[in-house]
């Protein structure tokens, strides 16, 4: 068997998240929210960046309440913060209520047969168990409907099992600062927070936080800017990147004029070039899609902040850069080129790729060697 000398050295890819800078983005938003309380997003393994490193990170820094998709996810944040509430977004399953009061986690209830099957199992446990209610203001995919709402809003009033501790709707465009949508959105749940006026209302997700603080109500809701993200809108707090993904060279080679680089050869040197070739693709979440062959422009990688081109078709286990203008001393055989971070953004990696920050940040690869500073 092959000693593990250190993950660092058998990595094609070393993968730091800074837990430092994801308390400093949590912090930031905080005073964002000017004293109203600032939760936590936490589905998809802290987006990718693993759910044991990060909740507990994020406790440290003040937060309380955490939201998650999946019960399964929950019970995984609730093992390393116990005195934490939990939101599951996906509420309940057919049959699974009673998991619920056994985790301690509580379901966003978004439709009327949720409600009643958890008014069911609280009945039965002889308790009123906390939920949140989802109203649906426009986006048209979870939540009680409007109307929905109004009714089950009346009968609150002759009394029910459950205890509901939050009462929630869903932005569908609040990374667009001008869509009509925004305001329409905001004025119905506006009547929704003014028919629960006794109970805590949260609309805002991380592009919601930055839109305008009417946008606020009780509680805000960031996932993707704690983690670095920009939600696509312009930001007025600082937040920092987390996330610093680094790709080992494993050769670089000389390419002559004319010579093609890659699958297909789509990429074909206009000089005399050298190549880095370096340990990571698309099975460790290097989008293909960013590969330098469309008509729109490549991604690029940084080596000691010079920017450098990713050239040729990115493959499964590689990608290949042009570092023909970089010192050979700094691009060499065993050197690191940043691939996220710093000077490469994820926001800027996914628009080269043709998707979202999210989506950079949930395929983190498997094989990368991970690091967890300021643990």
């Amino acid at each position: 068997m092959i000693p593990l000398l250190s993950a660092n050295a058998n990595a094609g890819a070393v993968l730091t998240i800074d837990l430092d800078a994801l308390r400093s983005n949590y912090r930031a938003l905080c005073s964002l929210a000017g004293g109203i309380e600032c939760s936590a997003v936490v589905k998809a393994d802290a987006y990718g960046l693993g759910i044991e490193r990060v909740v507990p990170a994020l406790w440290q820094a003040g937060c309380r309440t955490f939201f998650v998709a999946l019960l399964d996810e929950a019970v995984r944040v609730l093992a390393v913060v116990p005195h934490a509430r939990v939101y599951v977004l996906n509420g309940l399953f057919v049959d699974n209520a009673v998991h619920f009061l056994e985790s301690g986690a509580s379901p966003v209830l978004s439709s009327l047969e949720e409600i009643r099957e958890w008014q069911t199992t609280c009945r039965s446990s002889g308790k009123r168990c906390p939920s949140a209610l989802h109203v649906d203001t426009g986006i048209n995919r979870m939540g009680i409907s409007e109307a929905e709402f109004a009714v089950w809003a009346d009968n609150q009033r002759q009394g029910t099992d459950i205890s509901v501790t939050l009462v929630m709707s869903h932005l569908a465009c609040a990374e667009e600062r001008n869509h009509p949508m925004n305001e329409i959105q905001l004025e119905k749940f506006g009547e929704v927070q003014r028919r629960m006026i006794d109970t805590p209302a949260s609309l805002a997700n991380s592009a919601g936080s930055l839109l305008d603080p009417r946008y606020h109500f009780d509680m805000l809701r960031p996932g993707i800017a704690l983690y670095g993200g920009n939600s696509l809108l312009p930001c007025s707090i600082h937040l920092k990147p987390v996330v610093h993904l680094a790709g080992r060279i494993m050769q670089v080679r000389d390419v002559p004029s004319g010579g093609g680089v890659g699958y297909g050869a789509t990429w074909v040197a206009r000089r005399d070039s050298r190549i880095a070739v370096v340990g990571a693709g698309y099975a460790d979440g290097y989008f293909r899609a960013a590969t330098g062959n469309r008509s729109g422009p490549a991604a690029y990688c940084s080596i000691d902040g010079t920017n450098v081109q990713v050239v040729g078709r990115i493959s499964m286990d590689m990608i290949t850069v042009d570092v023909t203008d970089i010192d050979p001393d700094r691009a060499a055989r065993g050197k690191f080129v940043e691939l996220l971070g710093d000077n490469v953004l994820i926001d800027d990696f996914a628009q080269f790729s043709g998707t979202i920050g999210y989506e950079v940040l949930t395929n983190l690869g498997s094989r990368y060697a991970r690091v967890y500073s300021g643990a």
